[in-house]
C-alpha cells in the first residue's frame, strides 16, 4: 500500500475552516442572498483571507504531540491546548480566538491541576463540536482500515474526553473516524460514509449506553440525512448538527470545491462545518483537487506542509 499523505485531509480541514470563518454565525438567509463563492476575508472575526481558527489550531497541536510522543501523551496534548489558548501557538498571528465554552472550561480545569482525562465536559450541554473538529489526526494515527477495533475506539474516546467527555460527542467522533479510515483505505466516498455508519452502529449492538443515545443519531443511522432538503439541515455548533451537515454536504456533491461551498453556505457554525467536511473531502478527493487559489491564501501554508511531512513519517511507520 502506498504511503499516506496527511496533507490531503489536514489541508482539506484547514482550507474548509478558513473558507467558513468570515461568515461564521451569519444567518442563512444572508448567505442565500450573497453566498460564499471563493476564499474571502474579514467578516465575523475581521481576519485576513486564509486565516484559520481553533479547529485547525487544535488539530495541528494534536499532530505536534503525536509527532513528539510515540505513545499518546494526554498531559502533553492538554499542555499544547493550553499553549494555544494562552500564547497563541499553532495560530498564524499568535492570537487565539473562537474558543468554545466546553473547551475553555476543560483547559481551565487542566490549568487548575485536574488530570487531562478528567477535564472534559460530561453533561448534556457539553455536546458542542469541539472534539469532532480536531479528531481527524487520530484517524490518521490509526491508519487505513475496514473497521475500527476496541483499541482504536478507546483512543478516539480519550482524545475526545480531553474536552468533550459525553458519550454523544464520543460516538460522533467514532462515526467520523470510522468513515475517515475507510477513505484512507481507498473506499468510494458514499460507500465509506454508508458502511462507516453501519459499522459504528454494529459496534454498539450490545451497548446499553448507546441505546439511550440512539434516537439522537436517528437521521444518520437510517441515512435519511442523505436525502434531506437544505431547509432540513441545521448548521449549529451542536455535534449532531455538525456531523449531519457534513455528511449531507459530502453525499450531495461531486467535488471538494462543491462540497465545501455547499457546507459553508449553510451559515451559522460555518468554519467548523467547513473543517469537518473539508477533512473527509480532502482525504477522498486529494490535495490536488483543493482549489489552488484557496490553498495559496492559507498563511504559513509551506510551513504547515513541511510540518505534515513529519507527521507522515509517524503514520506510515505504524
Amino acid at each position: 500500500m502506498k504511503n499516506i499523505e496527511s496533507k490531503d485531509g489536514i489541508m482539506g480541514l484547514i482550507v474548509g475552516d478558513a473558507l467558513g470563518l468570515p461568515v461564521s454565525f451569519l444567518e442563512r438567509e444572508e448567505l442565500n442572498n450573497s453566498p460564499v463563492k471563493t476564499m474571502i476575508g474579514y467578516g465575523t472575526y475581521n481576519k485576513e483571507p486564509g486565516t484559520f481558527s481553533d479547529d485547525s489550531s487544535l488539530s495541528l497541536a494534536t499532530i505536534d504531540s503525536f509527532i513528539n510522543y510515540p505513545k499518546i501523551d494526554y498531559d502533553d496534548l492538554m499542555e499544547r491546548f493550553r499553549k494555544w489558548h494562552d500564547n497563541g501557538e499553532y495560530t498564524q498571528d499568535k492570537i487565539s480566538f473562537d474558543i468554545g465554552n466546553t473547551t475553555l472550561e476543560s483547559i481551565e480545569k487542566y490549568k487548575d491541576g485536574e488530570k487531562p482525562l478528567n477535564c472534559g465536559g460530561k453533561g448534556e450541554r457539553d455536546n458542542g463540536n469541539g472534539s469532532l473538529m480536531r479528531i481527524l489526526p487520530v484517524a490518521y494515527l490509526i491508519g487505513p482500515k475496514e473497521k475500527l477495533e476496541k483499541d482504536d475506539v478507546d483512543k478516539i474516546y480519550k482524545i475526545s474526553s480531553l474536552t468533550h467527555d459525553h458519550i454523544r460527542s464520543k460516538i460522533a467522533c467514532h462515526i467520523y473516524c470510522q468513515i475517515a479510515v475507510k477513505l484512507l483505505n481507498n473506499m468510494e466516498l458514499n460507500k465509506a460514509i454508508s458502511e462507516g455508519i453501519d459499522d459504528t452502529i454494529n459496534y454498539y449492538k450490545d451497548n446499553k449506553e448507546f441505546l439511550k443515545e440512539k434516537e439522537n443519531f436517528k437521521r444518520i443511522i437510517n441515512k435519511s440525512i442523505f436525502n434531506k432538503e437544505v431547509n432540513d439541515i441545521k448548521s449549529s455548533g451542536y455535534v449532531i448538527d455538525t456531523l449531519e451537515a457534513s455528511i449531507w454536504s459530502l453525499v450531495t456533491t461531486k467535488s471538494y470545491k462543491e462540497a465545501l461551498l455547499k457546507c459553508v453556505n449553510l451559515a451559522d457554525d460555518a468554519d467548523t462545518i467547513g473543517a469537518v467536511t473539508g477533512g473527509l473531502a480532502g482525504i477522498y478527493y486529494g490535495y490536488s483537487k483543493i482549489p489552488k487559489e484557496w490553498l495559496n491564501t492559507i498563511k504559513g501554508k509551506d510551513k504547515i506542509l513541511n510540518f505534515l511531512k513529519k507527521f507522515d513519517k509517524i503514520i506510515n511507520k505504524n
